[in-house]
């Protein structure tokens, strides 16, 4: 389900968890329950947000190593000359 976009699985996996005898999954199902369609979207859609987010956690490591280094010019120079 989590490798081939096969959101539509999830209600019967999430009712299978909840027939079984496992507490903590029974918490997690019912925080999955909160937003369900958010999260079979999620499972369903080809859309992803990894490059986006891979960018942002670029930039905030080259933040997080000149911090007290240099000013905003300095930073913002050497996160768009970055590879």
């Amino acid at each position: 389900m989590m490798t081939h976009h096969r959101g539509r699985q999830l209600d019967a996996w999430m009712t299978a968890v909840l027939a079984d005898d496992l507490p903590e999954l029974h918490s997690f199902v019912a925080g999955l329950r909160r937003d369900q369609d958010a999260v079979t979207a999620g499972r369903t859609l080809p859309y992803s947000s990894g490059p986006g987010e891979g960018h942002v956690n670029r930039v905030k490591t080259i933040k997080r190593q000149m911090h007290g280094r240099a000013n905003h010019d300095r930073l913002r120079k050497r996160v768009l000359l970055a590879d």
